[in-house]
């Protein structure tokens, strides 16, 4: 299994990127990739203004369409994610995250920063429809002095990607048979009559 992790942290060391190399170890994958968007800044930018990749940002780029799972972490500043974190995502071709499991997690001060994740993290991946791990780990300063709460929701989530990419954690669903005796003009009718 080959683990791409991406980090938007700023400062280094950064929790971000504490919380990235925790949750990858736990996924025990054979083969893993770091990509440290901070060290992208630059090129992410002139990308965004030129369209044209650097050979670094192409390669980070690479690597993200190549592995079989992602694991993003980013910092949450002012409600949301970091802004170079969202700028990796603007610079990747579409469908790029098409069907790739993802493991999400954030970062920030307090616990109520938490929501970042289901407020802006969701649905951004939910429109690069990546297949979105059901367990997203949240890390607040506090966690790190007695963590054995985050140690449980960092095994949570990793085994959830595993299963993931084995296949084991998909949810299968019958197929959909369409109705025979469906038509557009008495559609309604129909609906309507069954109430």
């Amino acid at each position: 299994m080959k683990i791409v992790g991406l980090s938007a942290g700023l400062s280094q060391p950064s929790s971000s990127r504490l919380l990235l190399d925790r949750l990858v170890a736990a996924t025990g994958a054979e083969e893993v990739q770091v990509v440290e968007l901070r060290e992208l800044g630059h090129d992410l930018v002139n990308h965004l203004v030129t369209r044209v990749a650097s050979p670094a940002l192409q390669q980070a780029m690479e690597a993200v369409a190549e592995a079989d799972a992602l694991v993003v972490v980013t910092p949450v500043f002012n409600g949301s994610y970091a802004g170079l974190f969202k700028m990796f995502f603007e610079v990747l071709d579409e469908g790029t995250l098409r069907g790739k499991p993802l493991l999400m997690a954030a970062t920030g001060g307090t616990a109520r920063h938490s929501l970042a994740i289901d407020q802006t993290m969701l649905p951004l991946f939910f429109y690069l429809k990546a297949a979105i791990v059901p367990t997203a780990v949240f890390a607040a300063t506090d966690d790190w002095g007695d963590d054995s709460g985050l140690a449980r929701r960092v095994e949570q989530a990793a085994s959830e990607l595993v299963q993931m990419v084995s296949g084991e954690g998909r949810v299968q669903r019958p197929a959909r048979k369409p109705a025979d005796d469906f038509t557009l003009e008495h559609d309604f009718e129909t609906m309507m009559s069954r109430l």
